[in-house]
């Protein structure tokens, strides 16, 4: 039997081992990624985690700015006939013409339950909202974002300190099986496609710093969640003395105040206990400007933390 010839678009790290394990199993005759770009303290420009892939696999690469605007590559595309164009966070939208190209369709790994999550940052909305379970849907794309028919889904629990970078790397390893599964399924006629219930949407919208600021006047398991959802990125932060505080770490405690949330009430190896609108939180690890992220424990032994200062915006 022939292997599925694949064109695949993606970027980002979460899209590699689904991207490996195709070239494995299929025949991924190109890969469309996002143009290089600056990264890091440098500022040097550097390819995306897929096209390092690609690349070590002599694989053809297209760095489309827009696909939809570009049609030498959507020729190209339309050149190589494929069974499937796989995509899995590939940072555009698809047009028409494009979703009309391969055999099968257009099959995007999401990392989220669908329709719980749509958008660009599902992992992190899964925590921040204290879902207790996640997971990875397989859908049929149409032109909208992320509303095309769902084909198969797999779970994987949250327990109450998982981070969002945990969460991402657990559904990027779990997704790119259930991917080929997909693929495999589809093509012997084995799923029965099933369309979303739109009134059971959110929309997970891109993260930024701005977004990030610690509010004291939710409830202690609310900023736990915001706490570990926005861990490794943009990293949840609060205001100290007026230095930038960041959180990287936290803990609810089964302990009452009633003083003004986000007062610091002490200070110890253990942590800093900060009063909320209904508890208090104890903030584990911290990172202040220009210094390493740690433990409170460590950050302790060189300075000083006081108690009663109130944490603000």
């Amino acid at each position: 039997m022939e292997k599925l010839k694949i064109v695949f678009m993606g970027t980002p790290d979460f899209a590699v081992p689904s991207l490996k394990l195709l070239i494995e199993e299929c025949d991924v005759k190109a890969v469309l990624t996002q143009p290089d770009r600056p990264k890091g303290r440098g500022k040097m420009v550097a390819m995306s985690p897929v096209k390092e892939l690609a690349v070590e696999y002599n694989i053809p690469v297209y760095q489309p700015i827009r696909l939809r605007k570009e049609q030498e590559i959507i020729d190209k595309i339309k050149e190589i006939e494929p069974d499937f164009i796989v995509v899995v966070a590939f940072g555009q939208i698809l047009s028409k013409e494009v979703l009309d190209i391969p055999k099968y369709g257009c099959i995007n790994l999401h990392g989220s339950l669908l329709p719980r999550f749509r958008g660009a940052a599902p992992v992190n909305y899964a925590v921040m909202a204290g879902d207790k379970v996640s997971g990875n849907t397989t859908m049929l794309m149409d032109e909208g974002l992320d509303t095309g028919d769902m084909l198969l889904k797999n779970e994987v629990e949250i327990d109450d300190e998982m981070t969002a970078g945990e969460l991402y790397d657990k559904l990027m390893q779990t997704g790119a099986p259930l991917l080929l599964d997909t693929l495999n399924k589809l093509v012997n006629n084995e799923i029965v496609k099933e369309k979303q219930d739109d009134t059971l949407t959110c929309y997970a919208h891109l993260l930024n710093r701005d977004m990030a600021n610690i509010d004291w006047n939710k409830s202690a398991y609310e900023i736990h969640n915001f706490i570990r959802g926005l861990n490794p990125f943009p990293i949840a932060y609060s205001y100290y003395n007026d230095k930038m505080m960041k959180v990287l770490k936290s803990k609810v405690l089964e302990e009452k105040t009633n003083k003004e949330p986000g007062t610091i009430l002490k200070v110890n190896k253990d942590g800093i206990r900060v009063a909320t609108n209904d508890g208090v939180l104890l903030i584990i690890k911290v990172q202040f400007p220009n210094k390493k992220a740690l433990e409170v424990s460590e950050y302790i032994k060189g300075n000083t933390i006081e108690e009663n200062i109130i944490l603000h915006c």
